[in-house]
């Protein structure tokens, strides 16, 4: 459908947040009907989400803003096992407490996005392990396995990928899709929930729960699937050069994430406008317009919106006043990224190679010392060609700091302890 008439499905739509939906008039009709609950199930497979993940919950935050009910499902029960969906192989499996305490790191970031309150449209952050955990096996073999056909499953992308390259798929990962299947039905039942949203590949299993909940006795219940998303250039959201970009605040500073932002491909820059901002269409399109050197302001805006929603507005401004000041008037920023050393080591002078490691700038003394030879590396801006120099005492600036930069957008300031 190219007119929603309800108003989430429209600013999915306009936003370019659709991929698939189930059965669209059926939707926009019961959005405009009544407030619909729905959900978006996270693994907790680290201690934070990374910024792959803030198109699901971005259309989290315009469900309740359109006036209706989202749920953010925490998988305590299904992380136990591990969704297969495209891996090459079966995930680690973790203990209990790994998971719990994941959980309880992961769900500090939705607050940032949604509201979570006892009134009709009143966000709830479910785990799945209050039911999961419970289960009688024989009993939900019973109930719920029967409904399912093996033939079926196996035609799923997400198995036949594995399969096709002769790759195991354990029992216990398949097991995966039947318990994602029945969350949708329990939170049917709990919580009159109609709505299940994820990633493309999620789309096969929340046809399951569509299909299991027919089968089981619920109200038509629906899908609604996002694209999965690249940078223009191929690069999968959510990683950069140096790893992860993680959500939580302890996992990656607010300056960091909003120069992650700031170095967006200018192809992607209005999409990503749409996307991770609540910025309204008529400013994005009048954005859209600016071209040579004034998209560059548009990346700062960018990154400034996008950061204010998960670190707060003074934060995302700092940063932005930051960079400024480093990249633009080639100052020493002092809200730059630190790392502290103690005074000892660097009264004896600690190794080149070593610090940028330290620094986080490199992942072994190899690649630091590329990154040297290359001509990439600055101590307090001045090129460094030595791969054995040490940097002591005797580089400390009169801020107290060692500024450290590789390239030209990464600087991390040395302190002292």
């Amino acid at each position: 459908m190219s007119e929603f008439k309800s108003d989430f499905l429209r600013t999915l739509h306009e936003r370019g947040f659709i991929h698939q939906i189930s059965d669209e008039t059926g939707l926009d009709a019961l959005f405009q009907k009544e407030i619909v609950t729905a959900y978006i199930g996270f693994d907790p497979t680290a201690p934070s989400l990374h910024a792959g993940g803030l198109i699901q919950i971005m259309m989290l935050h315009w469900l309740q803003a359109t006036g209706h009910r989202a749920i953010s499902l925490m998988g305590g029960g299904t992380g136990m096992v591990g969704d297969p969906s495209f891996k090459d192989e079966a995930r680690q499996l973790m203990t209990v407490d790994t998971i719990e305490s994941n959980i309880a790191s992961i769900k500090r970031v939705f607050s940032n996005y949604l509201s979570y309150n006892d009134s009709p449209t009143g966000a709830l952050m479910i785990n799945n392990a209050d039911w999961l955990r419970e289960l009688n096996y024989l009993e939900f073999l019973r109930d719920v396995g029967r409904h399912f056909s093996v033939n079926r499953m196996l035609s799923f992308d997400s198995v036949k990928t594995r399969l096709d390259r002769e790759q195991s798929l354990s029992f216990l990962e398949f097991n995966y899709m039947i318990l994602q299947a029945y969350d949708y039905v329990e939170l049917n039942k709990r919580y009159g929930c109609r709505l299940q949203m994820g990633g493309s590949d999620q789309w096969g299993n929340i046809v399951n729960g569509i299909d299991l909940g027919h089968r089981m006795g619920t109200p038509q219940l629906y899908a609604l699937t996002s694209p999965l998303l690249t940078t223009a250039s191929g690069a999968k959201m959510g990683k950069s050069v140096n790893g992860a970009v993680w959500l939580n605040p302890e996992m990656l500073s607010a300056y960091d994430f909003w120069q992650y932002w700031r170095n967006t491909e200018d192809a992607d820059v209005t999409r990503f406008l749409k996307l991770y901002t609540t910025l309204p269409m008529d400013e994005i399109a009048r954005l859209s317009t600016l071209a040579g050197s004034e998209i560059n302001e548009v990346k700062k805006i960018l990154a400034t919106e996008i950061t204010a929603m998960l670190h707060g507005r003074q934060s995302a401004e700092q940063a932005a006043e930051t960079a400024r000041k480093t990249f633009e008037e080639g100052g020493l920023a002092e809200n730059l990224p630190s790392v502290e050393v103690p005074a000892g080591e660097l009264d004896a002078g600690i190794g080149l190679l070593s610090l940028i490691v330290r620094a986080g700038l490199a992942g072994s003394n190899g690649e630091a010392r590329r990154h040297v030879q290359g001509g990439g590396v600055r101590i307090n801006d001045t090129a460094v060609s030595d791969d054995r120099m040490l940097v002591s005492t005797g580089d400390i600036t009169a801020e107290g700091v060692v500024k450290l930069s590789l390239g030209k957008k990464k600087h991390i300031l040395v302190r002292p302890a």
